[in-house]
């Protein structure tokens, strides 16, 4: 279980002279900040016309209605898997589809579930919620008492965005408590310490939050008295990202934990202990993962040499709790990646770790056991040449699920026992999509730096290399975020099917090769992500894959950045961008909601040196007029309270002031993650395939 250091949520050639040479200045004003006001009249006005502009055309095409009633139906597919968690003696899941538009939130005996028998009791039915509140509540997950968890705070959503309205939830009466626990909508987290005090950190007023706009202070919370009166145990400076605190509880022993976030990859760490703060003396860029075996387990991001034994950057170390509270540096190495691999994630059991790693970008399983002042690890005979996510562990016993999937192979749900290494199928989604004449392939591009990226791509066995098949080439590239073979029900339906190629690139930024991967790309080296990236797209067009008249782009959040500076610095490259959620402005993204925690990754505008290396690739900044962009399309969230939907107004407003031809969808909940039902996201999905392939298939 990874803690705190949240992430939100991937290659090149030397850039043309010309594209320096002819690159825009930025503007001398910015005449579209009023499209900034998120529910401002003309600007909700301005939405409205986009997109009925847009719809209009996309859902006049002949494919949108063929590719809304597909995806839909996958998407609320019975034949899907109930996603478990493990809380007590009971599996919990949450549950979307045709009838329970906004889900279900119910749990079924643990042993009914392994058995295939699931006997699921409905908790909160959030459609009706939301129907007799009058608003669209979206599931935000809940935090339950330890250990019998007959107490929950549950999480609550307005539309799908980062604050939630917290309430206390009886298990027993099945009903929310009207004298319980109640937090107002707001950003920020809190952990049960016992039954009648929480640890918390919320919104408080301005001066109690920080300019990323998250909570800087951390409260112990006593029922019955007002949240307002609860005592700050712990603060943070203004200009932190974030101060936040957690619990863990292993063994009987109750860790409590305050963090101090500097930077979205800089924090301290401290213990509170009988009433007193202890700074823990560990790097600041390591993330504190957990604690097992009275063992703190750190991941670290630069080498550490606390004494004479040197821990290198990227590996799993661990230190007893109680020496490292007394300052005493006796650590112990659980593993140490090579330069193609990966600690990907740390998950802990009762009494052992599992450990996720990459192998050029193929996951691996391995099971540690703390022995005699050492670990020892043992492989999980786990599926190989695929993405392997860790789910649930149980904190009571050494029981885990694990998914198994790739590009051609549906996701898959294991049981296993970290005890005795035992894991066992429990079912696997059906082919939504013909595969049977589909081939994956992993190819390497050479970057302009000459770093060699890799990349998959999925297509037709028999394809033809003639530079004329449509293909979409997908990246994230950010944020030590790895982009890893998956199974796409909607796109294998879609796109595969009907012939498209899909690419997956893995370039810097990400976490596929480690932090250092991650690192080459920060701030004033964030060129080289790019670079990556384009050089992705050189490869597959030189390798006679496809073409720029047939490529398509695609990036979501900081992917939405990417595809952003990729159609700005490489028109020539892409004929179909689309451009989800973005960053944009990169002037001001600092300014605009969660956008100052994210300085750590790309800078500070604000700053002249810093923004002389940002200007040169912020898309918002390098648009120029007579330029043979591709005709993008841009979507974004009303409600999307993490990253700014102003980027991508702003950015469609003066592509069409400088005469371009742009698409553009606001929906107006979703959240970041840009839709909150099986509905939205079959309509999303729908349009952005009906897009590409009129731009791409010619159709």
């Amino acid at each position: 279980m990874q803690l705190f250091k949240s992430t939100l949520a991937m290659l090149a050639i030397t850039l043309i002279a010309a594209n320096f040479t002819a690159r825009a200045q930025e503007p001398a004003e910015d005449t579209f900040l009023w499209l900034e006001e998120v529910e401002g009249e003309k600007a909700l006005e301005w939405v409205e016309e986009k997109n009925r502009e847009s719809l209009g055309i996309l859902k006049g095409n002949s494919h949108y209605e063929e590719f809304y009633s597909q995806s839909f139906e996958i998407l609320n597919s019975r034949d899907r898997i109930a996603s478990p968690s493990i809380i007590g003696d009971f599996i919990y899941n949450f549950w979307q589809d045709a009838e329970h538009v906004r889900g279900i939130w119910r749990r079924t005996p643990k042993d009914k579930y392994l058995a295939g028998n699931p006997e699921w009791e409905i908790i909160l039915d959030i459609d009706a919620m939301s129907e007799a509140d009058g608003v669209n509540w979206v599931f935000g997950g809940a935090s339950g008492l330890y250990p019998d968890y007959e107490r929950f705070m549950v999480a609550l959503s307005r539309g799908g965005g980062d604050a939630v309205v917290r309430r206390e939830f009886d298990m027993n009466t099945k009903t929310f408590l009207e004298e319980g626990f109640y937090v107002p909508e707001a950003k920020g987290g809190l952990s049960w310490m016992d039954e009648n005090t929480l640890l918390i950190s919320t919104d408080m007023g301005e001066e109690t939050m920080t300019t990323s706009g998250y909570p800087r202070q951390v409260r112990l919370w006593k029922r019955g008295t007002p949240l307002e009166d609860a005592p700050v145990v712990f603060e943070g400076e203004k200009d932190d990202v974030a101060t936040s605190g957690f619990i863990i509880n292993k063994n009987d022993r109750q860790y409590m934990m305050l963090v101090r976030s500097i930077t979205f990859y800089t924090a301290e760490y401290f213990a509170y202990e009988n009433g007193e703060i202890l700074k823990l003396d560990i790097p600041e860029d390591a993330n504190l993962v957990n604690i097992l075996n009275n063992q703190v387990i750190i991941d670290l991001k630069s080498d550490w040499q606390p004494g004479n034994s040197l821990f290198s950057q990227g590996s799993l170390v661990s230190i007893d709790y109680d020496d490292l509270l007394n300052g005493r540096h006796n650590l112990t190495l659980i593993v140490e990646p090579d330069d193609r691999s990966s600690v990907r994630s740390v998950s802990a059991s009762y009494s052992k770790l599992v450990v996720n790693m990459l192998n050029n970008v193929s996951s691996e399983l391995f099971i540690y056991e703390y022995v005699n002042g050492s670990w020892n690890a043992t492989r999980v005979e786990a599926p190989d040449y695929g993405s392997i996510n860790v789910g649930s562990v149980s904190s009571f016993s050494d029981e885990y699920f694990f998914w198994y999937q790739n590009f051609l192979t549906p996701s898959s749900l294991y049981f296993a026992n970290a005890k005795d290494n035992s894991i066992r199928k429990m079912q696997s989604l059906p082919e939504f999509f013909d595969s049977s004449n589909l081939h994956v392939w992993q190819y390497e591009a050479v970057s302009a730096d000459g770093t060699t990226v890799p990349y998959f791509v999925v297509g037709r066995s028999d394809m033809e290399y003639n530079g004329k098949n449509p293909a979409l080439l997908y990246a994230y590239g950010g944020f030590e975020v790895s982009m890893l073979p998956s199974y796409s029900s909607v796109m294998g339906k879609l796109w595969l099917e009907n012939g498209g190629v899909y690419v997956l690139a893995n370039i810097r930024g990400g976490g596929e090769f480690g932090p250092n991967w991650h690192q080459a790309g920060l701030k004033e080296n964030r060129q080289r992500v790019f670079d990556d990236f384009h050089a992705v797209a050189e490869s597959i067009i030189d390798r006679g894959i496809t073409s720029g008249e047939h490529l398509g782009i695609q990036g979501g959040s900081n992917g939405g950045l990417l595809v952003g500076v990729a159609f700005t610095q490489r028109p020539d490259l892409y004929n179909a961008v689309i451009c989800q959620v973005p960053l944009l402005d990169m002037k001001r993204y600092n300014k605009l909601l969660a956008g100052a925690s994210w300085m750590g990754e790309y800078g500070n505008p604000d700053i002249p040196g810093e923004w002389a290396y940002i200007k040169e690739y912020s898309p918002y900044h390098n648009l120029k007029e007579d330029q043979d962009y591709p005709v993008v399309f841009f979507t974004t969230s009303t409600r999307d309270d993490r990253v700014h939907p102003g980027h991508a107004r702003k950015m469609v407003a003066r592509m069409e002031d400088m005469g371009y031809k742009v698409y553009y969808f606001e929906n107006t909940e979703g959240g970041h993650a840009g839709a909150s039902t099986n509905e939205q996201r079959a309509r999303g999905a729908s349009l952005n395939y009906t897009y590409l392939w009129m731009k791409l298939g010619g159709r």
